[in-house]
Parts: structure tokens; C-alpha cells; sequence
């Protein structure tokens, strides 16, 4: 049963106004932190938003994309080493995780942690909708969310019983992502290949149209995720990781020991 419906699994962004019980929402919660993380740390945490007022307060960070109003639970994942730090502290223990490495580590956990709530949600009817937007703009969300040193989100997921029943979208052929043993490298005639059916689909000839290109990659590069844009929410991004405090920059050159 798990492995069909994350075969079938789709994003959803339109919810009913079916509200979530706390009970379901905390024991999902409760199933996650059972994923894997790094040396049973548990550097993560996750902010609960229910409230209209907050999530009204977050919408902006996210541009505006209407499931993070209407979603009835936003949460917010974060990498955080505060909590750890604090409880080493008062261990009589020295810790030394305002470092680059450590907000890897804590980066990947929130993610495992992340992905098995979605999965749990999944199982129990609920829909999910990871948003992209939480790196781009993590500096209105530390400041919403009142984030405190060590503490910085990665991403966010608008939950709620499904509205609507979306076509699942396409992924590249297994192929496209297994390399055995050693990385095989992609020749033209293997791109070629493995794009075609993602090229072929009706909807993105027609996304390619409706954007007057001429492929379906111009499209990714020229318009949803430009160089540009790139290299400004990299920047921002380094700053926030600077002012939260896991590494430093000086005279704009990247530093890794504090």
C-alpha cells in the first residue's frame, strides 16, 4: 500500500476548508522524527502555522503563492543547531557547530525529518506542497517565524485534505538518474534519449509556446530559474547562513572557520 500510493503520489495545492486535528498533525510529526539523521542529533526543528495572520505574514516570502493562505497548516522546516548547542552548553560540553559543516548536516536532517512527515501526510489522505521559495526569501521568514542564531529554514510545506485531483507530473526515466559503480557520462545521444519523453509531452510543447522559445530548456533558463536570479538569492542565501551564524564572509571572500 505505501509503495503504490508513492508511485501515484501528486502535489497538491488546493485544499478543502477540512481542518487538520492537532492529535493527527503531532503524531505525523511524531512518526518523522524517526527518520535517519546525522549522529542522533536531531538538528532540525519545524514551526507550525495555522494562524490566518501568520501565514498572511509568510505569503510574501513565498510570492504570494495562494496555498500558503489557504493551506489550513504551513510548516516550516528549519536546520537548527541552537537547541543542540544550548544543551551541550549546560553538558559542561563544547561545542563547535558555527560551521559551514554542521549547517550541511543540519540541512540534510531537516530534510529526511521533511520528506518522512510527507510521506506519513500522504498515507493518512492529506495532500502536500513543498515550496521552493524558503531559501530565496530566508530572511523575512527568520524574521516572522523569530528564528534565533543557528537556526535557518529550509523548507516549507502547505498540508491539508486535497481540493482537487491533478494529473501526476512527469519524471526522466529511471535511467536518467543510476549510474552503477561509476558515473557514466551523459553523451548527446543519452540526453537526447532520456528528454525526449519530457520534450514530447503535450503541456510542455505548449509551455514552450505560450513563453516563445524554442525548447522546453530555454524555458527553465531563460525564465523560471535565470542565471540572474541565481546568483542573487545565492548571495542572500550566504548572507543569512553569515548573520545566523554557521560561517563567516569577510571582504566578501567565503570563510569557514569561526
Amino acid at each position: 500500500m505505501l509503495l503504490e500510493s508513492m508511485q501515484k503520489r501528486k502535489t497538491i495545492r488546493q485544499y478543502t476548508d477540512q481542518d487538520i486535528p492537532d492529535t493527527l498533525l503531532y503524531e505525523l510529526l511524531e512518526i518523522a522524527t524517526r527518520a535517519s539523521n546525522t549522529g542522533n542529533m536531531q538538528l532540525y526543528s519545524v514551526v507550525v502555522t495555522r494562524e490566518a495572520e501568520k501565514k498572511a505574514e509568510l505569503a510574501p516570502a513565498h510570492f504570494n503563492q495562494p496555498m500558503v493562505k489557504n493551506a489550513p497548516v504551513v510548516l516550516t522546516f528549519c536546520a537548527d543547531a541552537n537547541r543542540f548547542v544550548k544543551w551541550a552548553k549546560q553538558r559542561k560540553a563544547e561545542p563547535g557547530f558555527d560551521n559551514f559543516q554542521t549547517f550541511i548536516a543540519a540541512m540534510i536532517d531537516s530534510m529526511l525529518f521533511a520528506q518522512a512527515f510527507c510521506t506519513a501526510a500522504e498515507e493518512k489522505g492529506l495532500g502536500i506542497c513543498y515550496l521552493g521559495t524558503t531559501t530565496y526569501n530566508a530572511e523575512p521568514i527568520i524574521n516572522t517565524l523569530a528564528l534565533p542564531h543557528l537556526v535557518v529554514p529550509i523548507t516549507t510545506v502547505t498540508v491539508g485534505y486535497p481540493a482537487q485531483d491533478p494529473e501526476q507530473p512527469e519524471r526522466l526515466p529511471l535511467a536518467a538518474v543510476l549510474h552503477t559503480e561509476t558515473y557514466q557520462e551523459y553523451t548527446p545521444e543519452a540526453i537526447d534519449r532520456l528528454y525526449q519523453a519530457k520534450e514530447e509531452l503535450e503541456a510542455n510543447q505548449k509551455y514552450v509556446a505560450e513563453n516563445n522559445k524554442e525548447t522546453l530548456a530555454q524555458v527553465f533558463t531563460d525564465i523560471r530559474y535565470t542565471k540572474k536570479n541565481n546568483e542573487y538569492f545565492s548571495e542572500t542565501f550566504l548572507k543569512v547562513l553569515e548573520k545566523q551564524g554557521f560561517l563567516s564572509i569577510d571582504n566578501g571572500q567565503l570563510t569557514m572557520d569561526n
